[in-house]
Order: C-alpha cells, then structure tokens, then sequence
C-alpha cells in the first residue's frame, strides 16, 4: 500500500533480565536489518527481501533506520559495543504496508531477538515529518553514504565513496531520490534537481557490514530542491544501502 500517512517509528528496547547490558558487535548493522525483518510479516518481508520497488534494473527496499541510540561503553579489543540501560531506534519508510506490520509484530511480540540479546519494545511513539518548504535542515541519524564503481587504469573496479565538500555527493543522492521516486510511484518525478550541502563540519564514518568496508558521512545538512523529493528522503533516506541502517535523516531541530 502507497499513501501519504508517512511516519518514523521510534522504538525503546531494553534487556528482558533487568540490569543486563545489550552487547552487540561495534558493527551491529545487520543484526538490526535482520531484527526489523523477523519483525515484518510473512508477505511484506518477502516482497521486500525478494522484489522491491524496481527502476529498471535497480531495486529499493525503501526503508531505512538509525544508529543505536543510547548510554554505551566500547570494548574494542573484543570488538563489542555495550549499551547500559534502554536502546533506542528510529525506523523510517514511506510504504505503508511496512510502517503496519512493524508497528503490530512489535506490539504483540513479547520478545525481541538482537544478535544475542533477548529484547522488550517497553514504548513505540509514531510521528509524522512533513516537508512544507523547497529547502529543510536535516540531521544524519545514520551516516549518509554516496559511492560510484569506478575502473582503475589496469581495468580493475573499484568504490570510490564521495565526501560532501564533492559536487558528486549531491548529484548522486538527487539521480537517487529520482530513481527511488519512480520506483515507487510509477511515475516521472518532478522536475528539478536536489542540492544538498554541509551545514558546518560532517565526520566520516567506517562501517564493516558482512565484510564490506563502506564509507559514509554524519553531521548536518541542507536539502533544496522539490518537495516529493525532499519528502520522499525523509521518509525512505538519502543515499545508498539505506535497508542496511545508512543515509537515515530527520528534520534538524535545532
């Protein structure tokens, strides 16, 4: 189901035996992504592990959700991060069908699994993030990646991650906002282009995710351009690999 109801869902999850701690790889992506996937129902997971929404031969999950938020301490020399006390996650996607059946399975699911951490959802809030102007301040919740495959001189391939100071880095997220926004409304997105911008200083971020070394951005930024495409980022995130917990923003509060 395509509507308009758009909404993030933030959910607290602690530890089922009280006082434990949450201890998960310092690369934890793909046990959050496997985590909302158990979450979904049978049909929707299917459709979106399977199929998606397609442009051609690309294919968008069009979901996303943030880092773990929370108190925490690193172990490094055992690779683990440890969070003391509730976590909190923001899941965010503009298909319908999805934001349901998260929202249902967690609330009558007694237990959540998290790598090795027995979980409780002891709260769930849904809002709505309208986009009214052609330019909005965002805030990376996850960092925000833009790469291309390039060839080397000997022929080999290769990924070359673009920084934000780079006139590809907001050329590519605007050509991938088009795309996700054709995919999923079957029709031609608005005209115009979407140009987005550093707002201060953006911190690299280096993520392993099952063995791949993916490069991206967190900080805040600008966005200008048309307003289903800055809503449509909001909702699905910027960027690449955003089923893979990257390119979540919100609007910046501050």
């Amino acid at each position: 189901m395509r509507g308009d109801l758009i909404l993030k869902e933030t959910i607290i999850l602690e530890s089922v035996e009280q006082d434990r701690e949450i201890i998960l790889p310092i690369d934890y992506n793909h046990m959050v992504q496997a985590m909302i996937y158990n979450q979904l129902e049978e049909e929707v997971a299917d459709f979106l592990h399977e199929e998606g929404f397609r442009k051609e031969k690309r294919t968008y999950k069009l979901f996303t959700f943030s880092r773990l938020l929370g108190r925490f301490r690193l172990d490094r020399k055992k690779g683990q991060i440890k969070f003391i006390g509730p976590i909190k996650l923001i899941i965010s996607s503009p298909y319908n069908d999805f934001n349901n059946s998260i929202g249902n399975n967690i609330l009558t699911n007694k237990y959540i699994r998290l790598g090795n951490n027995r979980l409780v959802a002891k709260e769930l809030s849904v809002k709505k993030e309208r986009v009214e102007n052609q330019q909005i301040t965002i805030d990376a919740l996850s960092p925000i990646t833009v790469y291309s495959t390039l060839l080397r001189e000997d022929g080999r391939k290769f990924t070359y991650y673009f920084n934000p100071k780079e006139e590809d880095f907001s050329r590519i997220i605007s050509e991938n906002l088009r795309n996700k926004y054709k995919a999923f409304y079957g029709t031609e997105p608005p005209k115009g282009e979407v140009i987005i911008e550093s707002k201060g200083r953006s911190k690299m971020s280096i993520i392993n995710y099952k063995g791949f070394i993916i490069k991206g951005y967190m900080g805040r930024f600008t966005m200008l351009g048309p307003i289903p495409l800055l809503q449509l980022g909001l909702d699905a995130g910027i960027g690449s690999k955003n089923s893979q917990g990257l390119g979540c923003i919100e609007l910046s509060r501050r």
